[in-house]
């Protein structure tokens, strides 16, 4: 890296499920302030996960404007802006790019109806796969699409341009109508050995390939809207970097960037994610690849239902409502992380099946639903959140059980809020009989997206220099009492899930009549 280096500031903005984050970085990966907002996740129907890409929108520009005033009380002025956001959303816009209907999130699975027909036809399922390196699933653009063409006939044929998050707050900062290889990547759309969308694709779902935004690099750069600039307290012409999606970025940000490392997250979703030097597939389509630099890939797999599942147990099982925890200065998922820690691991037989919201990796599921399974009367609140935790880290050992394929995993770094609780990452290396390592930046994705800014204006060289940027923060190594204890119920679990496959169609299905 230049000797310059320090000297610069690039604020990575991480855009995701549930709120957005602004972070100023130099490029030593040093954070020197920050801002966050929050937003809505909309659910009218069982199905249905949406949000408001107005809301969001205005998001972005509070936590940028919040964050570009404390550089000037630091007497700082950021280089650049550089962009990362969740991935998988969708909305039609019409012929002046403002949303015609609000954001379908990844946890959207509403077109399940559209996913159980394509996945039918096993030709055209791995066709598809084999060319997007997306397994057919109802989180992906292609599927809500075609729910779209389906039950929405009016909207789909009002819709002029096709929009997910990224390129809609790209329009609305710079006024170019783009979208980065990793976004495009994520889209069930695009082909990932042209590295452009896919023609014969498009062509099914309906659409024609100028209602897609042109695919650039994800260090592709366009100028500040001076109106836009003016309202962030920002100079004129100042660079907005597109960047890439938050799943890829996790693993520049913690140095997960070495052939044998894995990052291991756990956020409102979760997600297990290997860096390669090409896109690829599994045979058994568990797992999906997508783009993070020209040369770079990112192979894994995402589990739909993380901390969402200790925000429902939260809210609706311990009713620890903000201003009650307020009152007596507790952080409510720190009381829930107390409560679970007296339980001893395996939550003396209570396994939660995590499907809240159906499932991705590596089943590729949506009509799957959560489950408590081997309740009896000794348990209580305190097993359920512990058998949530454990829950939601047996998903995560399926998506493991499948990359394993890939080569040989020697280091697994860990990243996300539940990065805050010392017993979940243990819980996590004890399931996966893995040692873990958690690095000193925990915020993966915003300064990921900070190095993709380094990037594009020659700062950092690469993406492998952030490897010697990110320190060890504390290791956990797995327990051999505790791995035997997991490897025995995580077999029930997956057995659950198996033998009940008619059971969850059913259940969705009677759910379904209700609404």
């Amino acid at each position: 890296m230049k000797t310059n280096s320090s000297n610069k500031v690039w604020v990575g903005v991480d855009v995701g499920t549930t709120g957005v984050r602004a972070i100023a970085y130099n490029a030593d990966s040093t954070n020197i302030c920050s801002s966050e907002a929050f937003y809505p996740l909309l659910t009218p129907r069982p199905d249905w996960a949406e949000e408001s890409p107005f809301q969001i929108y205005e998001a972005v520009e509070e936590v940028i404007r919040n964050t570009v005033d404390q550089l000037r009380y630091k007497n700082l002025k950021p280089a650049g802006i550089a962009l990362s956001t969740v991935m998988h959303s969708f909305a039609g816009l019409d012929s002046a790019k403002k949303p015609l209907m609000n954001m379908q999130t990844w946890a959207d699975s509403r077109s399940l109806d559209i996913v159980r027909e394509l996945k039918k036809d096993n030709t055209l399922s791995h066709n598809f796969y084999n060319k997007t390196c997306c397994p057919i699933h109802a989180c992906y653009p292609l599927a809500k699409i075609l729910w779209l063409r389906k039950h929405a006939k009016d909207t789909f044929q009002k819709m002029k341009y096709i929009g997910s998050l990224k390129d809609y707050i790209f329009y609305n900062l710079t006024g170019e109508w783009v979208i980065d290889h990793s976004t495009a990547s994520t889209s069930g759309m695009y082909n990932a050995g042209k590295m452009d969308w896919d023609e014969d694709i498009l062509k099914y779902v309906g659409i024609k390939k100028d209602a897609l935004p042109p695919v650039v690099s994800t260090t592709y750069h366009a100028l500040l809207d001076g109106q836009i600039a003016e309202r962030l307290h920002l100079s004129c012409g100042i660079p907005v970097v597109i960047g890439a999606t938050d799943g890829v970025l996790v693993n520049v940000g913690i140095g997960a960037v070495n052939p044998g490392q894995l990052s291991a997250t756990i956020g409102t979703s979760g997600a297990l994610r290997m860096l390669t030097t090409k896109p690829r597939v599994d045979k058994y389509m568990r797992t999906w690849c997508y783009n993070l630099t020209d040369e770079m890939w990112v192979a894994g797999g995402a589990i739909n239902n993380g901390g969402m599942v200790l925000r429902w147990l939260r809210d609706k099982v311990c009713h620890y409502s903000k201003n009650q925890m307020e009152n007596i200065d507790v952080d409510p998922y720190d009381l829930m992380t107390l409560k679970a820690s007296h339980v001893a691991p395996g939550a003396d037989g209570l396994i939660l099946l995590p499907f809240f919201t159906g499932e991705r990796a590596p089943y590729w599921n949506s009509e799957l639903r959560g489950m408590f399974f081997g309740l009896s009367l000794n348990h209580g609140r305190s097993h359920m959140i512990r058998a949530a935790m454990e829950g939601i880290c047996y998903s995560l050992n399926s998506v493991f059980k499948a990359l394993q394929d890939f080569g040989e995993i020697k280091d697994i770094r860990v990243s996300g809020s539940f990065t805050k609780s010392s017993l979940w990452l243990q819980i996590l290396a004890d399931v996966l009989g893995k040692e873990l390592v958690l690095p000193d930046n925990s915020e993966g994705a915003a300064f990921g997206a900070a190095v993709l800014g380094f990037i594009s204006d020659g700062t950092i060289k690469s993406i492998n220099d952030t490897a010697k940027l990110v320190n060890i923060k504390k290791t956990y190594k797995p327990i051999a009492e505790n791995v035997e204890t997991y490897k025995q119920l995580y077999d029930i679990f997956s057995r659950l899930y198996y033998n009940l496959q008619k059971e969850f169609a059913d259940i969705v299905s009677y759910q379904n009549q209700l609404h």
